[in-house]
C-alpha cells in the first residue's frame, strides 16, 4: 500500500453489481487498491472476478460486514480512504420467507460499517462549519424503497419512502442510517438508488437469467401474475459508471437516482428474450411457447420508474445501453456461461 488515499473497501464485491463494479473501477484506476470484503453467501461467486489477479491493487477477504472485529481490523490494516457498500441480502422472495437475514445484514451490517468508518475517519470533534471529512462512504441502495407507482409518474430523490417488502424496508432503514451519519456526525456519505439491473454475472434466481435458463432447458418460463408488472431496466455497466461518478464527484449528504429509462413489463421481457433466442439458438418451436403464468408473489409492486435527471445534470452521467442492445449482450454472455 503506497498511501492511505489509494485504498478503498468494497463490500459485496463478489456479487452481481459489485463484481462488475470492481472490474470496471480497476480498469479505470490503476493506482487505487481495492479490498473486496464478501461473505460468499449463495449470491457471491469468486468466479465473477476471474478477470482479476490477487496482487498489488486487488485483495479479497472472506468475511461478514456484521463482524465488528473483522471490519475494525481491516480499517486498521488498510487505512481505507473510502467505502463502496454493495453487500446486502437482495432477493425479495427470500425476504418474504426469511426477513431476519435481511434485517441483520442490510440494517445492522450497514450500521456496523458506518460506525467503524466514523471511528477511524473522525479523530477530532465534529465541527459543523468545517463540514465533512474527505473520506467517503458510498451506499448502494434501490428504487424499491420508494414503494410502487401507478401507470404514470417517476421516482425522484424527493419521493417519500414507502417500502412494501421486508427487503425494501431493510434497505430503506439502511438509507436512513446513512443519512443520519451525515446530519449528526458530518460523515462524507453519498447514497445511490438504482432501478432494476441486468447484465453479465447476475445470479440465476433473478428474472432475466431465469427466463434465459428455463428457455434453454426446455422448461416452463414462470411469469408472476399477468406479467404486467413494470420495471425500469438498467444495464449493469451503466450503473457502474454512475456509481463511480457518485463516488468521485457526488456532493456529500446527497442521494442520486440511477435509472435506465427503459420501462418494460415482465411479459415483454420474456417475449423479447425468446425472440432473440429464436434467432441465436433456433429450435423446432418458438421459445415463447414455454411461457407460463404462476401465482403472483405477496406485495408485488406494480411499477418502478426512475427520474435520473439529477445525476445526468449534476454529474454528467448518461446510459450507453438501451434495453434492446443491453439484453442482446446479456443473452450472449449467458450462452457462453452455459456453454451453448
Amino acid at each position: 500500500m503506497k498511501s492511505k488515499a489509494k485504498t478503498i473497501l468494497v463490500t459485496g464485491g463478489a456479487g452481481f453489481i459489485g463484481s462488475n463494479f470492481i472490474v470496471y473501477f480497476l480498469n479505470n484506476y490503476k493506482n487505487i487498491k481495492v479490498v473486496n470484503l464478501d461473505k460468499l453467501t449463495y449470491a457471491g461467486e469468486l468466479s465473477n472476478l476471474n478477470e482479476l489477479s490477487i496482487g498489488e491493487n486487488y485483495e479479497f477477504i472472506e468475511g461478514d460486514i456484521c463482524d465488528s472485529k473483522l471490519v475494525n481490523d481491516l480499517f486498521i490494516t488498510y487505512q481505507f480512504s473510502g467505502v463502496i457498500h454493495f453487500a446486502a441480502e437482495s432477493h425479495v422472495d427470500n425476504s418474504i420467507k426469511h426477513p431476519d437475514a435481511f434485517i441483520n445484514t442490510n440494517v445492522y451490517g450497514t450500521f456496523n460499517l458506518l460506525n467503524i468508518a466514523k471511528s477511524h475517519w473522525q479523530n477530532a470533534p465534529f465541527d459543523y462549519k468545517e463540514g465533512c471529512e474527505k473520506n467517503r462512504f458510498l451506499h448502494i441502495s434501490t428504487d424499491e424503497v420508494y414503494g410502487t407507482l401507478g401507470k404514470t409518474g417517476l421516482f425522484t430523490e424527493e419521493t417519500p419512502y414507502a417500502p412494501n417488502s421486508p427487503y425494501s424496508a431493510s434497505k430503506a432503514s439502511s438509507d436512513f442510517i446513512v443519512r443520519s451519519y451525515f446530519h449528526t456526525y458530518g460523515m462524507n456519505v453519498v447514497t445511490t438508488n438504482c432501478s432494476n439491473n441486468y447484465g453479465p454475472k447476475q445470479h440465476d434466481e433473478k428474472l432475466i437469467p431465469t427466463i434465459i435458463r428455463k428457455a434453454l432447458q426446455n422448461d416452463q418460463i414462470p411469469i408472476y401474475g399477468d406479467g404486467k408488472n413494470i420495471r425500469d431496466w438498467l444495464y449493469v455497466e451503466d450503473h457502474c459508471k454512475g456509481i463511480n461518478l457518485a463516488f468521485q464527484k457526488g456532493k456529500a449528504g446527497e442521494t442520486y437516482n440511477i435509472g435506465g429509462n427503459n420501462e418494460r413489463d415482465n411479459l415483454y421481457i420474456a417475449h423479447k428474450i425468446c425472440d432473440i433466442l429464436d434467432d441465436l439458438k433456433p429450435k423446432d418451436k418458438p421459445y415463447s411457447k414455454q411461457i407460463t403464468f404462476v401465482s403472483d408473489r405477496p406485495g408485488h409492486d406494480f411499477r418502478y420508474a426512475i427520474d435520473a435527471s439529477k445525476i445526468e445534470n449534476e454529474l454528467d452521467w448518461a446510459a450507453d445501453e438501451n434495453f434492446e442492445t443491453g439484453i442482446l449482450k446479456t443473452i450472449k454472455w449467458y450462452l457462453k456461461k452455459y456453454k451453448i
